[in-house]
């Protein structure tokens, strides 16, 4: 239940920020922000506390899941480099959704909702010893992540995680060709997010670091942004409804 909780909540997220993203190339307003102003515009919404509750509860159980995965290799990874690589991700993603999680509560009791930009959490850890090298590993990882995530969209190897059986044929082939688009995108937003890390470490300028929500300022900036960030837009969502397929047809036996 709670992973499949997490799954709903984090495909409300990306849902929102590929519609906020592609409102504002309609000029209808909306933003190229990231998870933050995604909540910030659900809080704004009629029941935007119950909404934020709710959201807060299924990233935490998000997270949960994510730290079942790491922890009791639910998923099988194995222990050689490749799966504790995998296992570390897992972990990761579960710190990443749980601070997102925290920023739900923190808006829900008025404290700012804030969580900190990119640049100013890439100053913190270069302030340290090792810290530009933590900075450029930390961009490898992303690229490496974005890599799989288009590998993974073209290659379909997330169905092996679904129960097809479950699914009609319709079913099958309108969650594979969303989730080809949907990881795709995710990727791509990764690979550039990977750049400006990189770049910030290259540099010992943590001002280059960008989000999610800088890694689309980005490509809105491009010749032919707009119709870039549209597309990119809809492959957010297109991510956001692959989330939602996970909820529901995902194997999440721990």
């Amino acid at each position: 239940m709670a992973a499949r909780c997490g799954y709903t909540a984090k495909g409300m997220i990306y849902i929102t920020i590929g519609w906020l993203s592609m409102m504002a190339v309609l000029g209808m307003g909306g933003s190229n922000g990231g998870s933050s102003e995604a909540i910030g515009e659900l809080a704004s919404q009629p029941f935007g506390g119950v909404l934020i509750t709710l959201l807060a509860i299924g990233l935490f159980g998000y997270t949960a899941w994510r730290l079942v995965q790491a922890i009791f290799d639910a998923e099988q990874k194995g222990r050689d480099w490749k799966g504790i690589l995998t296992r570390l991700g897992y972990v990761l993603s579960g710190l990443i959704y749980a601070g997102i999680a925290i920023n739900c509560v923190e808006l829900l009791l008025h404290s700012g909702g804030s969580s900190g930009s990119t640049s100013s959490h890439t100053r913190e850890v270069m302030s340290h010893p090792g810290g530009i090298v933590a900075i450029f590993l930390v961009g490898l990882g992303f690229l490496g992540v974005g890599l799989r995530q288009i590998w993974r969209g073209w290659h379909h190897s997330y169905e092996k995680n679904w129960h097809l059986n479950e699914m009609t044929r319709t079913q099958r082939l309108i969650a594979a060709n969303v989730s080809r688009v949907g990881l795709t995108a995710r990727g791509i937003v990764f690979m550039i997010i990977a750049l400006f890390l990189c770049l910030s470490a290259i540099h010992t300028n943590p001002d280059n670091a960008r989000g999610l929500g800088g890694a689309l300022r980005a490509v809105a900036e491009q010749p032919f942004g707009p119709w870039l960030l549209g597309l990119v837009s809809i492959g957010l969502m297109a991510y956001g409804c692959y989330c939602l397929v996970n909820a529901r047809f995902r194997n999440v036996n721990a």
